[in-house]
């Protein structure tokens, strides 16, 4: 099968997500798998999906074939060596370092990975919704999320149950089987997953009825979730074994959630501070006041002294959000605006020409509510 196709074998876009690539697989190899499909190109169409997905699957061989058109890196056209660019050791073979390339050439020099060596499984993510109040206080809930998960007929070895898998035949349990090519360089032998096996070094005669050979069966799990108080929008969790099995009895991977944290209509946060505006009137921060607060922790009282400009800011000591790695609070800052009243009554405005009178200022009043803004403003200066 040419590399060049690897996308459309899977029928997904080459901008698809790791789930939608995993999906397709699914659904193709259920579809061709030789025991289910009794077409006579079955097989050869499971192949193809197979190694379309052993390279989608996976994220470096999959960068190495979107830059080099192949999983091995620049090997087809030896591209990643001219240039001038050393990272064609390091990127274009996937990472693996001179060794891998040797191996990949000439068979040997690096070592193999052993097939039936325990691999974990794939990691997960989950993203959860929070209220901001839930992630300032955290709480306790379940969530419910699909994974691959080990078998339960056949236990993960993908054999009908009462059989075993079997060393492979062709490459007798190492997975790999060794070709060699005439080039204008001379014979080259290089090393490629075993056709029968598809590299696990093992062969199942009686594939189990329920997972088709795999191993795995995809399930609806469900796991509960306590949410530290402190959270932040961004932040991510790990709980560790709630991933996809592994292969060989290799551990379950990691779930990782990640938290999103819808804003507050009254606050804005920043790590454990939070913020907050209050609103006064001029006669409170011209002869001070104790006015109630809201914080997230419930309405405290707050002393305005007399004279309080517009704008200053006010701190509340451990009313922010919970230290995730610490003890403690952060804080609240809270900044009184000074509000002018819409609307003012007849001996409301003789008090305010009063109070200019003896202040030494000439203030006509004209205009709706222009007297008590002339006064605002000047109050609000600093």
């Amino acid at each position: 099968m040419a590399q060049s196709d690897l996308y459309g074998v899977l029928g997904v876009a080459k901008d698809a997500s790791q789930a939608e690539i995993k999906k397709a697989y699914r659904h193709l190899s259920k579809k061709y798998h030789p025991d289910l499909n009794k077409a006579p190109d079955a097989a050869e169409k499971f192949k193809e999906v197979q190694d379309a997905y052993d390279v989608l699957g996976d994220e470096q061989k999959r960068a190495n074939y979107d830059q080099y058109g192949s999983a091995d890196g620049a090997q087809g056209g030896f591209g990643g060596f001219g240039g001038g660019q050393q990272g064609g050791f390091s990127g274009g073979f996937g990472g693996g370092g001179f060794d891998d390339i040797f191996n990949q050439f000439f068979g040997g020099g690096g070592g193999q990975r052993n097939p039936n060596a325990p691999r974990p499984g794939r990691d997960l993510q989950y993203q959860m919704d929070l209220k901001f109040e839930e992630a300032i206080f955290g709480k306790k809930t379940k969530i419910k999320y699909n994974r691959e998960a080990q078998c339960h007929t056949c236990g993960g070895n993908g054999a009908k149950p009462g059989t075993s898998p079997v060393t492979c035949s062709r490459c007798n349990g190492s997975g790999y089987v060794t070709t060699v090519t005439n080039t204008p360089l001379g014979r080259m032998q290089s090393q490629q997953p075993c056709p029968v096996c598809h590299g696990t070094g093992k062969e199942i005669k009686e594939k189990c009825p329920t997972c088709g050979g795999s191993g795995h069966e995809e399930e609806r799990h469900e796991v509960e979730v306590t949410i530290p108080a402190g959270v932040d929008d961004g932040q991510q969790m790990r709980l560790q074994g709630q991933g996809e099995a592994g292969q060989n009895g290799g551990s379950y991977g990691d779930l990782f959630i990640i938290f999103q944290v819808e804003p507050s209509k009254d606050f804005r946060r920043d790590g454990t501070e939070i913020y907050f505006n209050q609103e006064i009137s001029f006669v409170q921060a011209t002869l001070g006041d104790d006015v109630t607060v809201k914080t997230v922790h419930g309405d405290v009282k707050l002393k305005v002294p007399a004279g309080t400009q517009g704008g200053t800011t006010f701190r509340l000591h451990g009313k922010g959000a919970p230290r995730l790695r610490g003890n403690g609070n952060g804080d609240e800052h809270v900044t009184v605006k000074v509000v002018t009243p819409k609307n003012l009554n007849k001996g409301q405005r003789d008090a305010l020409r009063d109070f200019a009178k003896a202040s030494g200022e000439n203030v006509t009043g004209s205009g709706k509510g222009n007297l008590f803004n002339k006064m605002r403003d000047k109050f609000n200066e600093n």
